[in-house]
């Protein structure tokens, strides 16, 4: 079973959906949930979690809302995005921090220290979600070293706690 500890769960005010909802829809381009969902927020042992309608589509992570890699295959949001090679998939699906040389693509408008997604270039799947250290325009230009901090990808304790 899963390792991730989620406690404290707690349906939120129509107010603070709205809020996360703003967050997110600002960040990504997508209109994630609304006040008519079931939207709870829980503790967990790394990050807060959004559940929506029983499902963890959401997180919370140094104050910043955004989707986890099920909400992104669920909304399929075009912002914020990076493009990794097929060559860095293994990696990044075991956990991996993104490293420049493995970045054919970058949503231009990421700045540093933003929240990003990252996908395949080859069928543009989300993989994972991470901070970026540098700017979109780096990211795309490549270079040298790790760029991204991965947070939560597939196949991890978040996204196991979650299957059905």
């Amino acid at each position: 079973m899963a390792d991730i500890m989620i406690r404290k769960r707690k349906r939120l005010r129509s107010k603070e959906v709205k809020a996360y909802h703003e967050d997110i829809e600002r960040t990504l381009g997508v209109a994630p949930f609304t006040a008519d969902d079931a939207v709870d927020l829980a503790e967990s042992s790394e990050f807060n979690v959004i559940y929506v309608n029983g499902e963890i589509l959401a997180m919370i992570y140094e104050g910043k809302a955004f989707l986890t890699v099920r909400g992104l295959l669920k909304y399929r949001p075009q912002k914020k995005f990076v493009t990794v090679d097929m060559g860095a998939v293994p990696y990044v699906t075991n956990g991996a921090d993104i490293m420049a040389p493995g970045i054919v693509d970058a949503d231009p408008d990421i700045l540093t220290g933003d929240m990003v997604w990252i996908r395949d270039v080859k069928n543009l799947v989300p993989l994972a979600v991470g901070v970026s250290s540098v700017s979109g325009e780096a990211l795309k230009k490549g270079g040298k070293g790790k760029v991204i901090r991965t947070v939560h990808n597939f196949g991890d304790k978040l996204w196991k706690s979650d299957e059905r």
